[in-house]
């Protein structure tokens, strides 16, 4: 069985950093561009970060850039999001995805997804 499974979440003061981390099985995902999404109570899902199979780029939503990194280890099978200067609208269920690319995520192309982890930022 394939699976995604994150864990880091909980809550946290504004100005606080958290990390997610996300461990695949049943299969590599060395091949596979990987990120993080995360959705809020009423919003869509939206994209936070990705990161190529190859671990040499990764880009990052409008409004976390700066802020948060996104990482990978092929060997463990795992992809990693540090967040820094935590707001409260950073208050969200984040998703951990597989895309079927190795290039680049998109929500698109999403192959697994994650269960999610919450994050509550609280002010």
């Amino acid at each position: 069985q394939v699976q995604l499974v994150e864990s880091g979440g909980g809550l946290v003061q504004v100005g606080g950093s958290l990390r997610l981390s996300c461990v695949g099985s049943g299969r590599t995902f060395r091949n596979n561009a990987m990120g993080w999404f995360r959705q809020a109570p009423g919003k869509e899902r939206e994209f936070v970060a990705g990161i190529a199979s190859s671990g040499r780029s990764a880009d990052y939503g409008d409004s976390v850039r700066g802020r948060f990194r996104i990482s990978r280890d092929n060997a463990k099978n795992t992809v990693d999001l540090e967040m820094n200067n935590l707001k409260p609208e950073d208050t969200a269920v984040y998703y951990c995805a597989a895309d079927i690319s190795g290039t680049k995520v998109s929500i698109h192309r999403i192959q697994y997804w994650g269960q999610g982890t919450q994050v509550t930022v609280s002010s």
